[in-house]
């Protein structure tokens, strides 16, 4: 069985202590390390590639900025914001998103689309209001 790799974030100490005491002692989740300065984060997650990142969550109402460039580059990761205090946890994963734009049923239009071009029709892709968005 294939244990789950994860890495602890948290802050302030207590926090992190409180996290390890709980999930240590589960046989199918391994701790790969411990991170306390928040700027490191990123290279961690690089080098241990874990499957599930466990961080500090100072307001569950926004989505904290490291989410969005953890990711971005590693879009298998998963992401566990606890805010405590608040007794709120998040939880935050990237997913697939399929668009779809209405085009010009024309040869040029056609062509662009093959083309990758930004501009099909008279629309650019994924801002028509008529786009079709689904988040997998």
């Amino acid at each position: 069985m294939r244990k789950i790799k994860v890495l602890v974030a948290n802050r302030p100490r207590l926090m992190r202590e409180l996290v390890m005491a709980t999930i240590s002692d589960q046989s199918d989740i391994e701790v790969v390390g411990v991170v306390e300065d928040e700027a490191s984060i990123p290279k961690t997650v690089e080098q241990l590639q874990p499957d599930v990142l466990i961080i500090g969550l100072d307001r569950p109402e926004d989505r904290p900025h490291i989410c969005d460039v953890l990711l971005d580059r590693f879009p298998h990761l998963r992401i566990l914001a606890l805010a405590a205090e608040r007794d709120s946890t998040v939880f935050y994963w990237a997913s697939l998103d399929i668009r779809s734009n209405r085009i010009e049923n024309s040869e040029e239009s056609i062509l662009s689309a093959l083309r990758g071009s930004k501009l099909v029709g008279s629309t650019i892709f994924g801002s028509d209001p008529k786009s079709n968005s689904r988040a997998n």
